[in-house]
């Protein structure tokens, strides 16, 4: 079973919020056709714990919709997500389910209404010992092979790869610099994340899928990119990404088409500033079930 349709099978009523029964959120498209401006659905946890959408199109300048969600955490408990992924159950009934850091455990969170209409509002904790990380993630690579996997950055620099619904663990160190990172490319044989540095660099670290663990990592650009405490990731065409940095400091977001990476000679194309505040504790992509794989490098 892959880890993103690992169940979610025990309540933890002190972290959830109150879930009212509501309107299932808007299904996440597919990334546009190449004749339209795509788009890059970016979701938070504000600091009452509601889950916020912001949905960036890349126009010049780019326009954004935003919308706040379910109550769905306790404030102030969390601390790190990954990927939010939507998925529509069979005959009636959806969820959204992704991994969360609330205080120093991880656990895997699920909201929605179920088959037979009850609400779905639950947490599976997968164990304790996370307040240590700056950066979670999901892959899942779908094709004619199946492959998934979740990464994990600590503050001391070691990247932690778990497989096998966490029973498999690699890690390699030496990644101290890195402030934040995003997922940009899941296929049959490599993960690749772009992650900003402390120092202002930018550079793509690629996770090939065999153990042991050994990233290769290439420098896109030299500086200029360490305002950035979150950077969201999506795909838009059919190997570039659509790439938004968020400055909370300022609580500015700005928007940036990327080429398919290849180290200095990736172009990176500044779209602007995107319309709205963007200082909220923890930010995330929203994807949906049977969206293709990113391919940004």
């Amino acid at each position: 079973m892959s880890l993103r349709r690992a169940s979610a099978v025990a309540a933890a009523a002190v972290l959830l919020g109150s879930l009212a029964t509501g309107q299932a959120p808007a299904a996440v498209a597919a990334p546009a056709a190449a004749n339209a401006a795509c788009q890059i659905p970016v979701g938070s946890v504000d600091a009452g714990g509601d889950l916020a959408h912001s949905t960036i199109t890349a126009t010049t300048p780019p326009t954004a919709r935003h919308s706040t969600g379910q109550h769905m955490f306790t404030p102030g408990v969390a601390k790190l997500s990954s990927t939010w992924t939507y998925t529509v159950l069979n005959p009636v009934g959806f969820y959204d389910a992704a991994y969360v850091v609330l205080n120093s455990s991880l656990y895997y969170a699920r909201y929605g209404e179920d088959t037979d209409g009850t609400t779905i509002n639950s947490l599976h904790k997968i164990g304790g010992g996370w307040d240590k990380f700056t950066s979670i993630e999901e892959s899942f690579y779908w094709g004619k092979t199946f492959r998934g996997a979740f990464y994990g950055m600590r503050n001391d620099g070691v990247l932690f790869r778990w497989t096998d619904g966490f029973k498999k663990v690699s890690s390699y160190p030496g990644f101290s610099a890195v402030k934040t990172m995003t997922l940009i490319s899941e296929t049959a044989t490599y993960d690749t994340f772009l992650a900003n540095t402390k120092g202002g660099a930018l550079y793509t670290i690629r996770i090939p899928a065999s153990t042991p663990m050994k990233p290769v990592v290439k420098q896109v650009r030299s500086r200029t990119w360490q305002g950035f405490e979150h950077l969201v990731a999506d795909k838009c065409g059919s190997q570039s990404t659509l790439l938004t940095g968020i400055d909370k400091d300022t609580g500015s977001a700005y928007l940036y088409a990327v080429s398919h990476a290849n180290g200095t000679s990736t172009v990176i194309k500044g779209l602007g500033k995107v319309p709205g505040t963007y200082k909220d504790p923890v930010y995330y992509l929203n994807t949906a079930e049977g969206n293709a794989p990113l391919f940004g490098e």
